[in-house]
């Protein structure tokens, strides 16, 4: 005997339909938004980009910079498409390579480098600087140009007392800005860094152990540089990879011990030291000349230069517009 309010009642079955329509309804909007969350590749506009490198805040923003026209684009979290944020003419840009939000002091790092020697024309502010723009405006705080008469500023990350560590690839040098400081020191030099052909020093990242680590991008090379008590530099140790490792670019920290590194073969990886081994994982392939990563969550944003077709178009052809940024899902990373 069914009850008068049962499910197979006219009002039953009413209720019932209310019932699974209002699930549907909010199954249907969850998915939405999820739909709307999902990462999925961000177009950088205009066909002279050769972006170099990728940083991101805590939101989600992307923000990248462009080695042959020497702007900066930003996507905000969830976009398919960078815009065009600091001119390249207003802030006196050369070549954009490195780039880097720290949060902590509200500044937007930026590696603006003269490549006029290799070919690449950017009628910026000589020499070649690390500039300091406020990460919310993009207004421009200081530049703090680097030692030396042939230098290239590469890449950057910022110490845990808020010093700037930058990479010179044509230097075998890790410099060493200190807060409040107007001029760079040579923190660390070691002659493995040198690289007689092409670029040397190239990715910086500290490990969860509290050292450095650095890699060559023609040299093939990755090295681990300990940190004295005092903040100077320590022993240079290079790491031997578990496979062959080439074009070595990009290097963040990945949890508290491994580190995402990308090989301009195509590759991102992810590194675990251990001693004066280096496990090598790559996590994905097939990218053409990538150049960066960054880590927003449990994805890996990486960022495709085709610098190839910059440098030698008539070898390798034009590049394949729009320029992208790609989401690779990571692992879950060790623990330890």
């Amino acid at each position: 005997m069914f009850r008068k309010d049962g499910p197979w009642t006219r009002a039953g079955q009413a209720s019932r339909f209310n019932s699974l329509l209002a699930v549907a309804v909010l199954a249907l909007g969850f998915g939405s938004g999820l739909a709307r969350a999902a990462p999925s590749t961000v177009a950088i506009p205009g066909d002279h980009v050769y972006p170099e490198s990728i940083t991101a805040t805590s939101d989600g923003t992307l923000i990248m910079g462009s080695l042959a026209g020497g702007n900066i684009y930003r996507a905000a979290s969830g976009s398919s498409t960078a815009n065009l944020w600091i001119k390249q003419a207003s802030a006196g840009l050369l070549s954009v390579l490195g780039v880097l939000a720290d949060e902590k002091s509200g500044t937007l790092w930026v590696c603006s480098t003269d490549l006029s020697s290799a070919g690449i024309s950017v009628p910026g502010q000589k020499p070649t600087q690390l500039k300091a723009f406020d990460l919310k405006t993009g207004r421009l705080k200081a530049s703090y140009p680097l030692p030396g008469d042939r230098s290239l500023c590469n890449d950057i990350v910022i110490g845990a007392d808020g010093s700037a560590y930058v990479t010179d690839s044509w230097q075998p040098h890790v410099l060493r800005l200190k807060p409040g400081a107007r001029q760079f020191e040579i923190w660390a030099t070691d002659d493995r860094f040198t690289v007689k052909n092409g670029a040397g020093l190239d990715g910086i990242a500290f490990g969860g152990d509290g050292n450095l680590y650095v890699n060559l991008y023609n040299g093939n090379k990755l090295f681990r540089i300990d940190i004295n008590q005092d903040g100077s530099a320590g022993k240079v140790t290079e790491l031997r990879p578990s496979q062959p490792i080439a074009l070595c670019d990009g290097l963040r920290k990945f949890g508290n011990s491994q580190l995402l590194m990308i090989e301009g073969t195509g590759n991102l990886d992810i590194i675990t030291p251990e001693g004066d081994k280096a496990k090598v994982q790559v996590v994905k392939d097939g990218f053409r000349t990538p150049v960066s990563v960054v880590q927003v969550g449990n994805i890996g944003w990486v960022l495709e230069g085709q610098l190839t077709s910059l440098f030698d178009p008539k070898k390798n052809g034009p590049p394949q517009l729009p320029f992208r940024v790609y989401p690779v899902r990571l692992p879950q990373p060790l623990s330890q």
